[in-house]
């Protein structure tokens, strides 16, 4: 089968037949991560008995991305502190990318920090976890957000609220936006672009593709790949009304810039398949 054969026999949910070498990379690059893992968590246990902030996390996933295959080029220049950032989303190497880089933290619902293993390695990083429906409250979402931006000094944002093929930009979802209601004095909003380039396709998380097998076909992939983030210029929410109008200057400077990058119009995403939900406690189903 081809590439494009097997891509879309994926985002079917059907599982990616590897070749021989294709697990030996896979087995070798597993094992890296957990090598990384081993060196840098008790690190960063350690340091946070000394001081508030730790430059591990941020460390690990910048060593995780190159092992994946990832090669990151930085476009722009993006803000050090007190920014938040808000970009596309093709994949969870856009967690290694970003945070690699930037040692940006995330925001993410609350049920995501109820998941096995990746609620643990998210919360490493300064997630803030955001309840559904306002639940949580607008001023501790606030606090959580300072303590973020002042252990990360910059959180980020996928509003699209779901992964695509980096030739689609979707609706923004800006109910993950309410941290900016109102914003924290002094932090800006900065637009960021993921950009894969030609292997965008094979890369992205989309359909009904389980995280595992994209997990096996990134790790299995020969060679290395490009992951080119563009920092646009960023802006003050405070001269927009409301996280509806910051998701849409956002979402519009984001879609005229990937139109330059791709240079060609943007397509109409495929695969309308839900965002992963992870099951809340039984407190929330229970609640009003």
């Amino acid at each position: 089968m081809t590439d494009a054969e097997l891509r879309a026999a994926a985002a079917r949910g059907e599982a990616t037949p590897l070749s021989a070498m294709g697990w030996v990379r896979l087995a070798l690059r597993a094992l890296a991560l957990i090598a990384l893992i081993v060196v840098f968590v008790p690190l960063h246990y350690l340091y946070r008995v000394l001081s508030y902030g730790s430059p591990f996390p941020m460390l690990f996933l910048r060593y995780a991305a190159r092992v994946c295959g990832a090669r990151v080029e930085v476009i722009g220049t993006y803000l050090k502190r007190d920014v938040f950032f808000v970009a596309n989303h093709l994949s969870w190497i856009d967690i290694l990318a970003l945070a690699g880089a930037s040692g940006t933290a995330f925001v993410a619902k609350a049920e995501l920090a109820e998941a096995p293993v990746v609620g643990w390695l998210a919360s490493l990083n300064r997630t803030v976890f955001v309840k559904r429906e306002h639940r949580m409250g607008v001023a501790e979402q606030i606090n959580a957000l300072k303590e973020a931006l002042a252990d990360n000094w910059s959180v980020t944002v996928f509003p699209e609220g779901t992964t695509t093929d980096g030739q689609s930009l979707l609706p923004f979802k800006t109910s993950m936006l309410s941290v900016l209601e109102p914003p924290p004095p002094g932090v800006l909003v900065q637009p960021v672009i993921l950009d894969y380039g030609p292997v965008a396709e094979w890369i992205g998380w989309i359909g009904n593709e389980s995280g595992v097998n994209n997990a096996k076909r990134v790790l299995a992939r020969k060679g290395t790949f490009k992951v080119r983030l563009h920092y646009l210029e960023p802006f003050s929410p405070e001269d927009f009304r409301g996280r509806k109008a910051i998701g849409q200057e956002s979402r519009r400077r984001i879609e005229e810039a990937l139109l330059a990058i791709l240079g060609k119009p943007l397509r109409p995403f495929e695969y309308a398949v839900a965002p992963v939900r992870y099951e809340p406690k039984n407190e929330d189903r229970t609640a009003g």
